[in-house]
């Protein structure tokens, strides 16, 4: 029986060849690995995935991964069905503490709320273990730039017309209700 973490992508670099020099890491999908993602996005096909990334030290026991992903997809389009290709590119950055780091302790209010700042940085993942997934890490944020709805170039929507823009009224909420007779024998 498979694992469902079997079925994830994954590339796991050991924290322990990663110094004060910056190491580069070059992740590069194969036909295989494509596979995997598409069943992960769930989208019809992954055509590409790469990585490039930069790991060095941050403080004392953190890493910090920099880097780019690309992906090349396919999906369907949500008014045609027809295959569409989307590019993906975006640039990533995060810090990874080891779990028991004093650092990866999320602070909390009075209240026993955790307090986040939308303009600050984002909150360091965390790890367990000797080993970072940085695949696991690219293949999220590749994720999270995948276009839900994709739509076919120059498709638009000119054949359908939700109001008559020649009136300046605003229809009224219970149009739809005008055709509607009342039954006066089930009352």
């Amino acid at each position: 029986m498979m694992n469902v973490s079997d079925d994830l992508f994954s590339y796991e670099v050991k924290v322990s060849h990663v110094s004060a020099n910056p190491i580069s890491v070059k992740i590069s999908a194969d036909a295989a690995d494509c596979k995997r993602l598409a069943r992960q996005w769930r989208v019809p096909e992954v055509l590409s995935f790469e990585a490039e990334l930069e790991l060095g030290r941050w403080k004392r026991d953190g890493v910090r991964v920099k880097g780019r992903v690309t992906s090349a997809i396919v999906q369907d389009c949500v008014v045609t069905l027809d295959p569409v290709k989307q590019q993906i590119e975006e640039d990533l950055e995060a810090v990874f503490l080891p779990e028991n780091s004093r650092l990866a302790k999320r602070t909390l209010d009075g209240n026993g709320e955790m307090f986040l700042d939308p303009d600050g940085p984002d909150l360091p993942e965390v790890f367990s273990g000797d080993s970072i997934d940085v695949g696991a890490f690219a293949a999220e944020f590749a994720a999270l730039s995948i276009d839900e709805y994709p739509r076919k170039e120059g498709l638009d929507f000119a054949d359908r017309i939700e109001s008559d823009p020649s009136s300046d009224k605003k229809p009224s909420p219970f149009a739809v209700l005008k055709g509607l007779k009342r039954d006066e024998s089930a009352g």
